[in-house]
């Protein structure tokens, strides 16, 4: 099989598994939470365990400490993983917040150049972005991770798609 055609197999795939995500938001967003509650209570559990051999009282006491609350909040994830979901889109939502407020402030930074409109649009729409994110933050918290991952998955394919696509119409190049 030639390159370029596993390439296309690759982009297809993922956007196959993109779709598959689109429609399976709830699930693929619990799915995520678990598996990062997963992830969170081993890093956690590690870091206790290599804070016991730390030197020093306080140096010990930090890193068991922190990593008692790493694996905690892992181990809380994966018990409400419906409830994790609603952490963690909760601090997405922050970060587009806080994205788009500093972009207006760079926009009116900017007013006298030519990139103050884009940045003033775009600063605009993450606020709107995160104000529609709180004013149905239930629904959103459902499916936000899982809309995301789909999203991400349907441009990786057709990124893929197009590399291979690419790789076949200047095969004889490289």
């Amino acid at each position: 099989m030639s390159e370029w055609a596993r390439w296309l197999i690759a982009g297809l795939l993922s956007v196959v598994l993109g779709l598959l995500a689109l429609a399976n938001a709830v699930a693929v967003s619990i799915a995520i939470v678990w598996v990062t509650g997963s992830m969170l209570l081993l890093a956690g559990g590690v870091q206790a365990v290599i804070g016991i051999r730390d030197s020093g009282i306080w140096n010990k006491l930090l890193s068991v400490g922190l990593g008692l609350l790493i694996a905690g909040l892992g181990w809380s994830f994966m018990r409400n993983p419906l409830e994790g979901t609603m952490s963690i889109t909760a601090v997405i939502t922050l970060v587009i917040a806080v994205a788009g407020v500093v972009r207006l402030f760079s926009a009116f930074r900017m007013r006298q150049t030519g990139y103050y409109w884009m940045m003033l649009v775009t600063g605009s729409l993450s606020i709107l972005l995160a104000g529609a994110l709180l004013a149905n933050f239930l629904q959103a918290s459902e499916k936000l991770l899982g809309i995301l991952l789909g999203v991400e998955l349907l441009f990786n394919g057709a990124a893929l798609t197009v590399l291979a696509l690419f790789l076949r119409a200047h095969s004889d190049e490289f």
